[in-house]
């Protein structure tokens, strides 16, 4: 009989009745509403704006594809030998490498959300000599320009080591991968406000490794620099590489001791006909500058 009962039970627990809600809807007691996944309306893919042509989106396309690459190689080769691979030391000293990681990680798979692509030069920008594309900063700061410079110059990573290119003595932009990389750390939602310019040029970078190392993980150039070398190294000439002049640390102390020395005791006083810098701002504009060997790098 007990066991009578207790089938009697479960039959009416199943059975409960529907309710009814006071806009005359019916629900079960306890039912589940759906719930959106938790990483609804992410947003996986770099947006191209539609003022670019056919010609223009499918090299930016592809130029964006190989900074996926290159992304992704360097950071398997910092998981792989996290810092004590030659290469990471002469990069990021004796930096941890998580935050290495991580700044080559929000490239991958970081929200893409209104980060966009556009031709149509809104700022006037490609206008001016030199410029090959921009940050918009504070009229759009998740928007980048590509002028048609870009187009004419910027070479694919299946031309890694070829052509003369060498690490030290060529210009990080030299490949789509790299520009592209520089210029998505300007974008907030990549750089965090937190990837910036804290050295200028190969020498810069390496003596920066050497001497703070705190600023290399997070140095836009610095990135540039390792994802570029390690590719070489590991993926376009296997074990050799194109890394070219190396930069000696020891040669570089001796040289800033003897300049601190110079200037400490030998400073010219001031005058109004000492100084080098441009005449007229129209020579670099108020949102550029000039790195090493002349490549003019505009915000």
């Amino acid at each position: 009989m007990l066991f009578f009962n207790l089938i009697l039970s479960a039959a009416a627990a199943v059975a409960l009745p529907l309710t009814e809600s006071p806009g005359g809807k019916q629900h079960q007691p306890f039912s589940e509403t759906g719930l959106a996944p938790w990483n609804a309306g992410a947003v996986t893919q770099f947006s191209i704006h539609s003022s670019c042509n056919a010609t223009q989106r499918r090299q930016i396309e592809l130029g964006l594809n190989e900074t996926i690459i290159l992304a992704e190689h360097a950071k398997s080769h910092i998981l792989r030998w996290r810092n004590e691979s030659d290469i990471y030391k002469k990069y990021f000293g004796d930096s941890p490498s998580m935050e290495a990681i991580g700044a080559f990680d929000v490239v991958l798979n970081g929200d893409k959300k209104d980060i966009l692509f556009r031709c149509d030069n809104p700022d006037g920008n490609c206008d001016l000599e030199g410029y090959a594309g921009h940050w918009r900063g504070e009229n759009a700061t998740d928007e980048t320009v590509i002028c048609d410079l870009s187009y004419e110059t910027r070479r694919s990573l299946s031309t890694m080591c070829g052509f003369g290119y060498t690490v030290s003595q060529s210009e990080t932009n030299t490949f789509w991968a790299s520009d592209l990389l520089h210029r998505l750390y300007h974008v907030p939602a990549i750089g965090q406000n937190w990837i910036d310019h804290f050295a200028d040029g190969y020498e810069e970078v390496v003596d920066q490794a050497a001497k703070n190392a705190t600023l290399s993980t997070h140095d836009s150039e610095t990135l540039q620099y390792f994802a570029l070398e390690v590719f070489a190294y590991d993926i376009a000439a296997p074990g050799i590489g194109c890394p070219g002049a190396q930069h000696e640390h020891e040669n570089a102390d001796i040289h800033d001791d003897q300049t601190t020395t110079e200037a400490a005791t030998t400073q010219p006083t001031p005058t109004t006909t000492t100084t080098n810098e441009p005449s007229s701002t129209s020579d670099v504009p108020a949102n550029c500058h000039t790195h090493e060997g002349g490549e003019l790098h505009c915000t």
